[in-house]
C-alpha cells in the first residue's frame, strides 16, 4: 500500500488544505509538533517561510470552499489522512480535533470511509516506528492509538 501517493497540488489546494489543517491544530491548542508540521506543509507548497502568521491571519475554509477545490476522491483521502496525521502529532487526538476532522471527511464525503484511513494512518504510525528494539515501548504506542 502506498499510504501517500505521488498527487500534485496546485497552490490553492495546498493553501485550503494548509488553512484548515491550520485550524484542526488551533482548535485545543497550537502544540509545537503541530505547528511545525502545517507550516512545513505550507512552505513546502508555495507559501512564505512565515507560513503560520499568513495562516494565521486567515480564516478556515468552509466545507464547500475546501470541497471546491479538493474536487477529486483522491485529493480528498489525501486531506483527510493528512488531518488525522496532525492530530496524531502531539500524541493525544482530542475531542474538538476528532471532531473537527470528522466534519471535514464527512462534508468531503469520506464519511463513510473514515474508519478505514484512520485504521490506515495508525498502520503507518506503527510503521514508522518498526525499526525500534524496544517492544514494551510499541506496545505502549499500540495501545495508545487503540490498535
Amino acid at each position: 500500500m502506498n499510504f501517500f501517493p505521488e498527487i500534485p497540488l496546485t497552490t490553492g489546494q495546498a493553501e485550503a488544505m494548509a488553512r484548515a489543517l491550520f485550524h484542526i491544530a488551533q482548535s485545543d491548542g497550537l502544540h509545537e509538533r503541530e505547528a511545525a508540521l502545517v507550516a512545513s506543509f505550507w512552505a513546502e507548497a508555495g507559501g512564505s517561510m512565515d507560513a503560520l502568521s499568513d495562516l494565521a491571519q486567515l480564516a478556515p475554509p468552509t466545507a464547500e470552499d475546501l470541497a471546491a477545490v479538493l474536487d477529486t476522491p483522491e485529493l480528498r483521502k489525501l486531506f483527510v489522512k493528512t488531518a488525522l496525521l496532525l492530530a496524531f502529532a502531539d500524541g493525544q487526538v482530542s475531542g474538538k480535533e476528532s471532531e473537527l476532522v470528522r466534519k471535514y471527511a464527512h462534508d468531503l464525503g469520506q464519511g463513510e470511509s473514515l474508519a478505514h484511513l484512520e485504521e490506515q494512518v495508525k498502520e503507518y504510525l506503527l510503521g514508522q516506528l518498526s525499526h525500534i528494539h524496544n517492544t514494551e515501548a510499541l506496545t505502549q504506542i499500540a495501545k495508545k492509538l487503540a490498535i
